[in-house]
């Protein structure tokens, strides 16, 4: 074993990593919104979703995208815990997708892919076409950084340190934490499944003595998910934990089956004579087995982790509920940051429509009005849409695809529209005080017209984020005649002298505030469908 050997084999694993990450980056660019769509349509069949994590992760090749991916959908409250198993379980499959193709043994297929990819990006100007070169000049890398390892790993059977250390590694429990450890650092089990691959193809390990490292790369594979689990709701962490208990029940099992059963020679007899096609169908065979057992019992282990993980009060550190400083934007980053912004938004939203709410409650003198509570509630909206605006920016500074960077605008011109409707709120709110200090009241004839808007106010309000932009159309089409009219009868009204001319004043800015929230709410309305159909 000379040096030369070890830097071909590091390099051959950079190739594999770099083709990967190739790879991944390209699918998420091609369809990185449509995964999310996937999710999102989710059933509450366990087979449904066992399949759609499977399918999921057998395209990006990533069970840890899929598992992070997922815990940020039950952060955002876009899955449940017990649709989330069942993805899992799915993930844990489709994993196994790329160690099969893999064990093919087709030398010609790696520069075959890399010269049609590359070929793709350089000449062709459409970017559609160049994520889809960026993934199969990824997939070509890949293999080419696997043929390069494999040829690395035969020098390495001529050396005596090599040939004891891989000796014991017949013990279980060291193989499972070399497994496990090398994994957690690389944060792919397909990479790693796949340099196993190359040392059973060159003859470097015994499969035998290989299936404890393989058992412990599906428990490192959880280290992925359990960072991206940091600083997220309970909920998520759960899931976390799910991902975790499946892959340790796995290997807890396959060591027995190991140990008390016939189950490496039998899977040698399927492909005797290629040790790389060893590897992959037990790597199969674990996940298969592994959810085919914990498939009836998805429901209790959702239980066994609400009582690991009971609900308690957490402090927020920070004005968001969904979203974090640490969102990632590789394989599915940014359609789940999208998702998590949309839910702040739908939040921000909710406090606005309660300070339109109840500061029309302050101008007509009923008991509900809470001045202070709206004061803090604009504060807020205001700091959100602050924060959703810079995370937003420093997204589109990213290398994000057209779909994405166009969902991001939108959805910043919906924070931008809901923070104007709560400063009109404020302003109605102030409206409110002025009347009280000044000791005017509005007579009965202005107190309908008041009481009109608010309820016209909270129709628009309940039907602007639930994708009915032709009625709040219609609806704003209605403000803008009533504050017409009621200017009308403010002036007729000023002439009668039935009312006094500083309630008008303050009046007439109320009825600017009402015209202004409509047409905000219209903006609303309009963006948010926007957003919904991407």
């Amino acid at each position: 074993m000379e040096l030369e050997d070890v830097l071909s084999l590091f390099g051959g694993l950079a190739l594999f990593l770099l083709g990967m990450n190739s790879m991944s980056t390209g699918l998420e660019a091609a369809a990185g919104s449509k995964m999310k769509g996937i999710l999102e349509k989710l059933t509450a069949n366990r087979f449904v979703g066992v399949l759609v994590g499977a399918l999921i992760t057998a395209v990006i090749q990533s069970s840890s995208a899929t598992t992070v991916m997922t815990v940020g959908f039950v952060n955002a409250g876009m899955l449940t815990l017990s649709q989330a198993v069942w993805v899992i379980i799915g993930a844990n499959i489709g994993t196994t997708i790329t160690g099969q193709i893999i064990a093919l043994n087709m030398d010609w297929i790696g520069p075959v892919f890399a010269i049609i990819g590359v070929v793709l990006i350089v000449f062709i100007k459409k970017a559609t076409v160049r994520e889809i070169g960026k993934i199969l000049s990824g997939f070509g890398i890949l293999f080419l950084g696997m043929d390069m390892m494999k040829v690395s790993m035969a020098s390495f059977r001529e050396s005596q340190f090599f040939l004891d250390a891989i000796q014991s590694l017949e013990n279980p429990f060291l193989g499972i934490l070399i497994g496990t450890g090398f994994t957690a650092i690389i944060q792919s089990s397909s990479a790693s499944v796949g340099i196993l691959q190359a040392m059973a193809a060159s003859g470097s390990i015994l499969f035998k003595n290989g299936v404890y490292i393989l058992y412990g790369m599906h428990i490192g594979t959880c280290i992925t998910a359990v960072l991206a689990s940091l600083g997220t709701t309970r909920a998520a962490k759960r899931t976390t934990l799910i991902h975790l208990i499946f892959n340790i029940f796995g290997t807890i099992l396959f060591v027995m089956l190991t140990i008390l059963t016939p189950i490496v020679s039998w899977v040698e007899s399927w492909t005797p004579n290629n040790p790389s096609a060893m590897v992959a169908n037990m790597h199969t065979l674990f996940a298969v087995v592994t959810a085919i057992v914990i498939l009836p019992l998805g429901t209790w282990l959702v239980k066994i982790t609400e009582k690991v993980l009971p609900d308690k009060e957490v402090k927020q550190d920070s004005i968001f509920m969904y979203l974090n400083n640490d969102m990632s934007l590789n394989v599915g980053g940014s359609a789940l940051h999208i998702a998590t912004i949309k839910q702040e938004i739908i939040r921000m939203y909710d406090i606005a429509k309660f300070n339109v709410i109840n500061s029309f409650d302050g101008l007509l003198g009923l008991k509900d009005f809470n001045e202070k509570k709206v004061i803090e509630n604009e504060d807020l909206v205001d700091a959100l849409n602050e924060g959703i605006t810079r995370q937003i920016t420093k997204s589109l500074a990213s290398r994000i695809d057209a779909e994405s960077s166009q969902s991001y605008r939108a959805l910043l011109y919906l924070s931008q529209n809901i923070e104007r409707i709560s400063d009109h709120a404020m302003n109605l709110c102030d409206s409110a005080r002025d009347l009280k200090k000044s000791g005017i009241s509005f007579n009965s004839e202005v107190l309908e017209e008041v009481s009109n808007m608010k309820n016209i106010c909270i129709d628009i309000l309940n039907k602007a984020i639930v994708g009915l932009d032709k009625d709040v159309a219609e609806l704003e089409d209605i403000t803008d005649k009533m504050a017409h009219d009621y200017r009308i009868n403010m002036v007729e009204r000023l002439k009668e002298q039935k009312c006094h001319a500083d309630g008008a004043m303050i009046y007439s800015c109320v009825l600017i505030d009402f015209e202004r929230i409509g047409d905000h709410l219209l903006n609303v309305s309009q963006q948010y469908q926007a957003v919904l159909n991407r």
